[in-house]
């Protein structure tokens, strides 16, 4: 019963690390810039997309959808864990679904965050990766 444990504890670290992010994003000033011309070009400047959005606003649609996803791989791996954990042995498509999601999480997190995401998805990926090497050789 170790694969469903670190299961829920890496889906654990990836939810919480999903809540925080969209904590900061709408009820502090984490996401703003340290130079405050750099927020009002923001608030003032469309993408060359469209003109009915902001650089601004889409950077926070972009903050918190990508929150969201963090807490919905968690949650829905946790549900999944806990209530299906027989899905996971037999699912080969979800192993690499959230193997990739998580990877890709991973390339993120070193390409464009700082460390304290990096190290969490890492966390994550390293339970993920146990779960289904521990699952595999049953």
């Amino acid at each position: 019963m170790i694969a469903p444990c670190l299961i829920v504890f890496g889906s654990l670290i990836l939810a919480f690390l999903g809540s925080i992010h969209l904590y900061y994003t709408f009820f502090s000033d984490k996401f703003s810039s340290r130079n405050p011309e750099t927020d009002a070009l923001m608030k003032n400047s469309s993408p060359i997309l469209t003109k009915r959005t902001t650089i601004w606003k889409a950077w926070v649609g972009f903050n918190a959808s990508h929150s969201l996803g963090a807490i919905f791989i968690g949650l829905a791996n946790i549900i999944l864990s806990i209530e299906s954990f027989e899905l996971y042995q037999k699912s080969v498509s979800l192993w690499i679904l959230n193997l990739a999601s998580i990877g890709f999480y991973l390339f993120l997190a070193k390409k464009y965050w700082f460390r304290i995401p990096f190290f969490g998805v890492l966390a994550t990926a390293a339970c993920f990766f146990m779960a289904c090497l521990l699952i595999i050789m049953q």
